[in-house]
């Protein structure tokens, strides 16, 4: 569909997004496109901060009155391998929660590298920076080494993990459909940054294992603590960045000025606050009460975050069913597709019968389901009030695409997928003629008789291309009767008699 410079500028001023030109090669596409440069330059970044912490924390580092112990090269290859424990995990739950209407890959890229490379860079100079300013205004006191944890670390790192969020937010508005959207992206910032914190803490507890003598071995030491961090309270980061996520989610879906502003705000605070009372009972409290606390506080907020994410799938798929029915009343939908494509299960269905079907009606799938998904959330942003009048023009191009994807498109799965087979073909049975008489498959024979005898006649009776004896009044071999009929005796002399005397 053609689109005027009016139309774009419509387009550009909604965060609606334009389809790709598909006559222009590929290339060329990927080098006009802005996101493409764009994450060029954000993986530069990322890379940079990366880099940067690992010179800061890895090698030990000279500084005036002696040296500060690092890391060191052998505690990261193991560190790291014990925190993708926990990562690996998270990242795959949260980007399985987003499945109505999932992000493309360089959205989650771009967030789960801001959280891993960005925000730890940024937290571990601020954090550091404060700690030693609150260090020497407290005189040495060991009372005041939580002070950074509690009033400074909350606020800096849920900030840093945030600020991707703030950004897509900006760049993609229109993709912001719920929020499940948000807890998912701010999910996984907060995964990833708990992937390099994890990495920070068991490096620093195998290399002071490694350097002191005791009854604890470096592999203990970082067990020890991985047990803590990486199993009991593996859900801290996610869960207090998921609330700056759900803030931002309703402030893309709300058309009131002051929810925008405040809705954000609230959210951050509650992660701040949440991540503070987090950090104090840590530092603070031990024993039975930290048992306690963890039992009657963390556990039910993590239950309740997941009963939250599974109320959201529900209602998601009761917000599809009711867009697309406005387009069946009015003729552009077929009745079933509401009904379809608003049930996850339906959908997962369409998806693994579309796989065995080749890769076109695999990509046909996932484009119907993407289309007829945007289409109900653009319907719901209409309705809002959210999208202007440049909202119809997306419209028409989401049904033309329905329409075209619908024929190779696998809608209503029924049955079983077509699985390939895989078993072993029979040979056919060597199609033996019935034995004849006499001849070489005779009775009990096991040749097959020559092309001759291979007719399908009454027994006893000739073919019609032979006669029933050949000349000399011999049988045709093949067509001689069985049984008594069957035998053949010799010509006798009528004058033989005994002889005489």
């Amino acid at each position: 569909m053609s689109l005027t410079r009016e139309d774009r500028r419509a387009f550009a001023k909604s965060g609606i997004p334009r389809e790709p030109d598909l006559t222009q090669p590929y290339p060329k596409r990927l080098l006009t496109s802005k996101l493409s440069w764009l994450t060029i330059v954000m993986l530069a970044v990322y890379a940079t901060a990366l880099v940067l912490l690992y010179l800061q924390v890895v090698p030990d580092q000279e500084v005036r009155g002696g040296r500060i112990v690092g890391l060191g090269t052998e505690a990261i290859p193991v560190a790291a391998k014990y925190a993708a424990l926990t990562v690996i995990p998270l990242t795959l739950a949260f980007l399985w929660a987003d499945r109505y209407r999932p992000q493309r890959f360089w959205v989650w890229l771009m967030t789960f590298g801001w959280g891993a490379c960005v925000a730890t860079f940024v937290s571990a100079q601020i954090n550091t920076w404060a700690a030693g300013h609150l260090s020497i205004v407290g005189d040495g006191d060991p009372a005041t080494g939580p002070r950074a944890a509690i009033y400074v670390a909350p606020f800096v790192e849920e900030a840093s993990k945030a600020t991707v969020l703030f950004w897509l937010a900006i760049l993609m508005r229109y993709q912001w459909v719920s929020r499940l959207t948000g807890i998912v992206l701010a999910g996984l910032s907060g995964a990833a940054f708990a992937f390099v914190e994890n990495i920070l803490y068991y490096g620093r507890a195998y290399r002071y294992a490694a350097q002191t003598f005791g009854e604890v071995t470096p592999m203990e030491a970082l067990q020890g603590i991985a047990f803590q961090r990486g199993l009991l309270t593996f859900f801290g980061h996610p869960l207090f960045t998921s609330m700056t996520g759900i803030g931002l989610a309703i402030a893309m879906r709300s058309k009131s000025k002051v929810v925008r502003v405040v809705a954000p705000l609230a959210g951050f605070c509650c992660a701040a606050l949440l991540h503070m009372l987090f950090n104090s009972t840590v530092s603070l409290v031990g024993g039975t009460q930290l048992l306690i606390m963890y039992l009657a506080i963390a556990l039910p907020l993590v239950v309740g975050l997941v009963v939250f994410i599974v109320r959201q799938e529900f209602r998601e798929g009761r917000l599809i069913r009711e867009r697309l029915t406005d387009y069946v009343r009015v003729g552009w939908l077929p009745a079933e597709d509401p009904e379809k494509l608003s049930r996850l299960r339906t959908r997962c269905k369409a998806l693994w019968h579309s796989v065995f079907l080749g890769p076109d009606a695999f990509l046909a799938t996932i484009r119907f389901q993407r289309a007829a998904t945007e289409l109900a959330y653009l319907r719901d942003a209409m309705a809002r009030g959210l999208v202007d009048g440049a909202g119809l023009k997306r419209e028409k191009a989401l049904l033309t695409k329905i329409r075209t994807q619908r024929p190779l498109a696998v809608v209503s799965p029924v049955g079983r997928a077509a699985y390939p087979s895989f078993r072993r073909q029979k040979q056919p049975a060597l199609a033996f003629p019935a034995p004849t008489y006499p001849g070489p498959a005779g009775i009990g024979g096991y040749y097959p008789a020559p092309a001759e005898m291979r007719v399908g006649v009454p027994v006893g009776v000739a073919p019609p291309n032979l006669p029933a004896t050949a000349p000399g009044g011999a049988p045709v071999p093949g067509v001689a009767p069985l049984g008594q009929t069957a035998t053949q005796y010799s010509e006798v002399d009528p004058n033989w008699k005994p002889p005489e005397g």
